[in-house]
C-alpha cells in the first residue's frame, strides 16, 4: 500500500467514526430506497400471513416476488419453540437471497386472552388488568422486557401489543380483559412502563386500537362499531393512554376499524380514514412512527371493501403498514399490491407518500437489527426462553397485584382460632393446597364449576356451621349456577374471591361481607389470595377497573383507586 493510499484509508475510517450514528443509519437506509423500485418499495407496505408451520413452495415465491416488509405469526404457523425459530429462517432466507431486506417478524402476545405462543416454555402470563393493579412502573417494565426477551428468542421483533383501549364498557365483546383498566391517568403510566421494557430488549410495541376501541358494544370482527363521541370528549378518555404511549416511544401504533362520525362525517373505518390517521394521530398527537391496520380481513372491513380498496384507501390515509390479516389469500394480497401500484402510476398516490412509509420501515429495521439478520439456533430456543425466568415476574405481579376491593366488618385477616370452610371450583386444587398451608384448620370443599343443586345445599348448611365461608369464584359473572350460589349463602359471613373477573360482584343479589379478586386464573393468585385471607401476606393491589356503582355505594369501595 503506498503512503498514498494508507492517507486515503485514515481518512476514511476517521470520516466512518466521525459521522454521527443516525447519520450513518440515514445513509444505510438512503442507500436500501434508492436501489429499490417502484414494485418493492410497495411491497415493503405489507405485512402479511404464511400459512403452516413450515415454509411452502408457495410461500417461498410470494416472498422472493413480492418482497413484503413483514410477517406475522398466526395460530395455523405454530408448533413448537424450535420449529417456529426453524420457520422464521427459512422465511428470513428466502427473502434475503432474493436481495430484499430481512423481515419484521411480528405476533399477537398480549398477555391474558391473547398469546399467539400458547404452550412451554412461553409464559402465560395474566390479564393486563393485573399489571396496573400493582401500580408498580418498575415492575410493568420488567413485564414488557420479559416479554421481548422470550419473543427475541424465537426471532420475533414486533410485538402487537399492548393494548391501549380502556375498559371503559365491560359489556365490549372485543376488549374486555384485554385492556390495562378503566381510569386513563391510572393505566397511561403503566403503559408507557410496559412499552419502554417492550423496545429497551429488543422488540417494537404496537399500540392498539387507535384511537379506542374500548366504549363499544360490537366486534369490528362481524361489523364496524361505532363511537359516537366529539374529538373534545375522546381527548378527556380514550386518548390520554395513546399520547402516554407515543410519548414512551412507541414504534408502532395499530389503527382500528371504528366509525367516528362526529370526527370523519364520512363515517370511514378510522383505518381508512385521513382525517383519523393524518390529522389526528400524525399532526396533532405527533406521532412519527409506523401507523399499520388492523387486519383487513375484518367484517368491518371486508364487508364493505375488497381488499385491494381498503388498501389504497389506506396508503391514502396515512398507513404504513397494510395488515391484510390471517384469513387473506396470497391472490388477493397480490392483487392489493398491484392495485396501489397502479395507483401511484395513474398519479392517484405519490411516490413520494410510498417513500413516506418505506423510510419508517426500514428506519425501524435498522433501529432493531432486523437489516443485521442472522439465523437463530433452533435446537437451542427453548433453552433461551427459560433462560428468561418470566415466571419469577408473574409470581411478583400477583403478589403486589392481588386485590381486597372491600372488607367493611374487618374480617380478614381470618383468625386461625376461627372456623373457616374454604370452597372452590374442584379442579383449582392449588386453592385447597395453599388455603391449608396458611391455616391447617381450614376446612375445604371443590364444587363444579357449574355448581349442582346438591352443592348449593351442602355449602349452604355447611355455613350455618362456621363463623365464616370463603368462596372462590370463576367468572360468576357469566355463569349463573355460581351466582346462585354466593346468593344463597349469609352475606355477613360470607368472602368471595373472584380469581378470574373482577366483575363477579355485578351478579350477586347482595354484597358478601369481603371481596378480594386475582384477576387471572394462575396458581401465584390463588396461593396470594389465600395468603391475603390468612394474613400471610398484606393485599396490595388497588383495583383498575370500574364496578357497578350501587354495589360499590352499597359497600363503601371505591374504584379505580389512582396511585400516587
Amino acid at each position: 500500500m503506498t503512503r498514498l493510499q494508507q492517507i486515503v484509508v485514515c481518512v476514511c475510517i476517521i470520516a466512518v467514526f466521525a459521522t454521527p450514528a443516525h447519520a450513518q443509519s440515514d445513509a444505510h437506509v438512503n442507500a436500501i430506497m434508492a436501489s429499490m423500485t417502484l414494485e418493492q418499495k410497495v411491497g415493503q407496505m405489507f405485512l402479511v400471513g404464511l400459512f403452516g408451520p413450515n415454509i411452502t413452495d408457495d410461500g417461498r415465491h410470494f416472498l422472493q416476488t413480492y418482497q413484503p416488509g413483514g410477517v406475522v405469526l398466526f395460530k395455523y404457523n405454530m408448533g413448537n419453540a424450535e420449529s417456529i425459530t426453524q420457520l422464521v429462517n427459512d422465511w428470513q432466507s428466502a427473502i434475503t437471497q432474493a436481495g430484499a431486506p430481512p423481515l419484521i417478524i411480528g405476533v399477537d402476545q398480549e398477555g391474558g386472552r391473547i398469546n399467539t405462543l400458547e404452550f412451554e416454555p412461553f409464559t402465560q402470563f395474566p390479564v393486563p388488568i393485573l399489571v396496573t393493579a400493582t401500580g408498580n412502573h418498575n415492575l410493568a417494565y420488567r413485564y414488557g422486557a420479559v416479554h421481548s426477551q422470550e419473543l427475541r428468542a424465537i426471532g420475533i421483533h414486533m410485538n402487537l401489543a399492548p393494548v391501549a383501549d380502556l375498559e371503559t364498557n365491560p359489556d365490549n365483546p372485543v376488549i374486555f380483559r384485554r385492556s390495562y383498566g378503566s381510569d386513563p391517568y391510572t393505566v397511561a403510566p403503566i403503559l408507557s412502563a410496559t412499552v419502554q421494557g417492550m423496545q429497551d430488549e429488543g422488540v417494537m410495541a404496537t399500540l392498539k386500537h387507535f384511537p379506542g376501541h374500548g366504549d363499544t358494544n360490537e366486534d369490528s370482527h362481524i361489523t364496524l362499531p361505532v363511537l359516537p363521541y366529539e374529538l373534545s370528549a375522546l381527548e378527556q378518555l380514550e386518548l390520554i393512554p395513546f399520547r402516554a404511549g407515543v410519548d414512551a416511544g412507541a414504534e408502532v401504533v395499530m389503527v382500528g376499524h371504528l366509525a367516528l362520525p362526529a370526527v370523519d362525517p364520512t363515517n370511514r373505518p378510522a383505518s381508512l380514514s385521513p382525517v383519523v390517521i393524518t390529522n389526528l394521530l400524525r399532526n396533532d398527537i405527533g406521532f412519527g412512527g409506523i401507523v399499520m391496520t388492523d387486519a383487513l380481513d375484518m367484517d368491518a372491513i371486508d364487508t364493505n371493501y375488497s381488499l385491494p380498496n381498503a388498501a389504497v384507501m389506506a396508503v391514502d390515509a396515512g398507513v404504513d403498514f397494510i395488515t391484510p390479516g390471517p384469513h387473506a389469500g396470497m391472490r388477493s394480497i397480490e392483487n392489493a399490491i398491484g392495485a396501489i401500484i397502479e395507483a401511484v402510476e395513474e398519479g392517484e398516490i405519490s411516490e413520494s407518500r410510498i417513500d413516506a412509509s418505506v423510510r419508517r420501515i426500514l428506519s425501524a429495521k435498522q433501529r432493531y437489527n432486523v437489516l443485521d439478520w442472522q439465523p437463530l439456533d433452533p435446537a437451542t430456543a427453548e433453552d433461551r426462553i427459560r433462560a428468561v425466568g418470566g415466571m419469577r415476574v408473574v409470581d411478583e405481579l400477583f403478589a403486589a397485584g392481588v386485590t381486597l376491593v372491600y372488607d367493611n366488618d374487618g374480617l380478614l385477616p381470618l383468625d386461625e382460632r376461627e372456623s373457616v370452610l374454604v370452597a372452590y371450583p374442584h379442579e383449582r386444587l392449588t386453592v385447597h393446597r395453599a388455603c391449608t398451608t396458611a391455616n391447617p384448620n381450614a376446612q375445604t370443599y371443590g364444587y363444579n364449576d357449574y355448581p349442582t343443586a346438591e352443592n348449593i345445599t351442602f355449602l349452604t348448611r355447611a355455613a350455618e356451621s362456621v363463623d365464616t365461608i370463603v368462596v372462590f369464584t370463576q367468572n360468576a359473572i357469566n355463569k349463573p349456577e355460581q351466582a346462585a350460589l354466593i346468593n344463597s349463602l349469609p352475606a355477613t359471613k360470607t368472602v368471595v374471591v373472584a380469581y378470574w373477573s373482577p366483575y363477579d360482584i355485578n351478579a350477586f343479589h347482595r354484597p358478601p361481607a369481603a371481596y378480594l379478586t386475582a384477576y387471572s386464573p394462575h396458581d401465584a393468585g390463588l396461593t396470594t389470595a389465600c395468603n391475603i385471607l390468612f394474613g400471610t401476606t398484606p393485599a396490595r393491589g388497588r383495583l383498575p377497573v370500574n364496578l357497578t356503582e350501587t354495589l360499590l355505594a352499597a359497600t363503601g369501595a371505591s374504584a379505580p383507586t389512582r396511585w400516587e
